[in-house]
């Protein structure tokens, strides 16, 4: 069976895979899935719900029981609009401590493989191309300068009015990243066969097109 093809978009926190992710797919039209979000549903509903983050059983239990959609950039959460709620910098580190549990990441696997569907499917995260979809047609590993990513963190924050002090952002990076990189469920890491791309110096309309030359050439 020929499963739709998927182009997977991995890298550390504020790498801008995100924005690279939803623009590819865009322009592709292709399906998006922004795995992270996954990540920090499951975050909020526990933060609702008054589940420890270090109770990975209960959290997996958790996970397999939520209704989640992905509407038209609204994101909802047992038919409740989150997309801004998610959003928290106290939401993404909760999400980042919520990730490290195997129970967690085992539930989220059949939500996100249920994301590939015609005529193909962009997907960012951190484990996309070595667990998720290991089969990945184009597999891309976004990266760039933890002083780099915290600016752009900064100035997201600042543009919708959330106040942020740059040095505790860059702090809260290389906390998230060595916790990334050092969990044993998944951990960051380049998968084999992925194209690493340095963003620091680039703009996003460089990178999308980037990435999309690399997709036509493998297609090609």
């Amino acid at each position: 069976m020929n499963l739709p093809p998927v182009i997977a978009i991995d890298g550390p926190t504020a790498s801008g895979k995100g924005t690279v992710a939803s623009l590819v797919a865009e322009k592709l039209g292709f399906h998006y899935l922004d795995s992270g979000a996954l990540y920090r549903l499951v975050a909020l509903a526990s933060q609702k719900q008054v589940v420890d983050v270090n109770n990975g059983s209960e959290l997996g239990v958790l996970a397999q029981k939520l209704q989640i959609s992905f509407k038209n950039g609204v994101i909802l959460l047992n038919s409740e609009d989150v997309t801004e709620a998610i959003r928290t910098e106290a939401i993404g580190l909760r999400a980042s401590a919520i990730a490290v549990h195997p129970e967690v990441r085992r539930a989220l696997v059949s939500v996100q493989h249920g994301f590939r569907r015609p005529p193909g499917l962009v997907a960012d995260g951190r484990d996309m191309a070595s667990v998720i979809f290991p089969d990945a047609v184009l597999k891309v590993f976004l990266t760039a300068t933890a002083v780099a990513r915290a600016e752009r963190r900064y100035k997201q924050l600042i543009a919708k009015g959330i106040s942020a002090k740059l040095a505790d952002l860059l702090q809260d990076l290389q906390e998230r990243d060595a916790r990334d990189s050092s969990r044993g469920a998944a951990p960051l890491l380049v998968a084999e066969g992925a194209q690493v791309l340095e963003t620091s110096e680039l703009s996003i309309d460089q990178v999308v097109e980037t990435v999309i030359d690399w997709y036509q050439s493998k297609i090609s």
